[in-house]
């Protein structure tokens, strides 16, 4: 993808960053603090949520200007912190998961003290939008898939319902 930057009245460049993920891996972006510590806690929490799990944790952080990287999946590492320095923002956290999904994390990762805000948590195509001024980059937000262009069909809800169902999941 051709890169794109624009900018706008008073210096604030917005740019399209597209998340590599060849292989189509759960992808999670949030926002942390303290990132001399955070990017190895987050991972540690990662391991002791879900048995099993291969992850890898890349976090940006201000100063000394440099991406973080750890994890138990060298392809994953590799993934995470690309994707974490492509993107460039400071205290931002870039996870890549196997062997499982984000809802079986999110609520640890939620509350872990580390973590201020969580962007997305999808294996779908994804794009981040980053502002940069003169301080630094920052996301604003995450395009997550494709855009919508109609609602469901009685007969799809119906589907999607059996789906839940044979997973244990009963809604009516």
């Amino acid at each position: 993808m051709e890169k794109k930057v624009v900018t706008i009245e008073g210096g604030v460049k917005i740019e399209r960053v597209e998340v590599s993920n060849p292989e189509e891996k759960q992808v999670i972006i949030g926002q942390g603090n303290f990132t001399i510590f955070a990017c190895d806690d987050i991972f540690k929490t990662l391991l002791t949520t879900v048995p099993g799990i291969k992850c890898a944790v890349a976090m940006n952080e201000a100063a000394p200007m440099l991406t973080r990287v750890t994890g138990n999946d060298e392809r994953l590492k590799e993934l995470a912190s690309e994707n974490c320095l492509k993107i460039g923002a400071s205290h931002t956290f870039f996870i890549m998961l196997d062997n499982a999904f984000p809802i079986n994390v999110m609520g640890t990762l939620k509350s872990h003290p580390a973590v201020a805000n969580i962007y997305v948590a999808s294996a779908n195509p994804l794009e981040v939008i980053v502002a940069e001024t003169e301080l630094g980059r920052a996301v604003i937000g995450v395009v997550d898939g494709t855009a919508v262009n109609r609602i469901e069909t009685g007969e799809e809800k119906k589907e999607r319902r059996e789906i839940c169902e044979k997973l244990g999941y009963v809604i009516e």
